[in-house]
C-alpha cells in the first residue's frame, strides 16, 4: 500500500511538473507588467500550498520505503537520487529566481526559470517510469 501511495505522489508530480513547464511558466512572458507581481504572489503561494505537502509526502515514503522494502533497494535508491535532484534544484535555482521574478518580471529570469525547469521535468519522468519498472 505505501508504494501505491508513493508512485500516486510521483505520478501527481510528474504531471504537474510537466503543466508547468510546457503551460505556466510560458504564460509568465503573457502577464501584463503592472499585474505581474500579484500575479506571481498568487502563483507562488497557491502552487506551494499544493506541492509543498505532496514532495513532502513522496520524500517521506520513500525513504520508509527504502527501509521496509530491501527487495527494491537499487530502483528505491536511483529513485531517492532523483528525488534529491529535483530537491536540490528546486531550493538552489527554481526558488530563488521565484524570489527574484516576485519583485518584478524580467526575460531573462524567466528563462532561467524555464530552462533550469527542465532538471525537475526530466527527473521526476525518470521517476515515474523507474517506479512503473518496479511495479512489473
Amino acid at each position: 500500500m505505501l508504494f501505491y501511495f508513493h508512485f500516486a505522489a510521483t505520478a501527481f508530480m510528474t504531471g504537474i511538473i510537466w503543466f508547468v513547464q510546457l503551460i505556466h511558466y510560458p504564460w509568465f512572458h503573457d502577464v501584463p507588467a503592472d499585474r505581474f507581481v500579484a500575479y506571481h504572489q498568487k502563483y507562488t503561494r497557491v502552487m506551494g500550498g499544493l506541492v509543498g505537502p505532496v514532495m513532502l509526502a513522496e520524500l517521506a515514503s520513500g525513504l520508509l520505503l527504502l527501509a521496509l522494502m530491501p527487495e527494491a533497494r537499487l530502483v528505491l535508491v536511483l529513485s531517492l537520487l532523483l528525488l534529491a535532484i529535483i530537491w536540490l534544484s528546486t531550493f538552489a535555482l527554481q526558488v530563488p529566481t521565484h524570489h527574484r521574478l516576485s519583485q518584478g518580471y524580467e526575460i531573462s529570469l524567466h528563462r532561467k526559470l524555464v530552462q533550469t525547469n527542465w532538471i525537475r521535468t526530466v527527473a521526476w519522468t525518470a521517476r515515474l517510469g523507474l517506479l512503473l519498472f518496479a511495479v512489473r
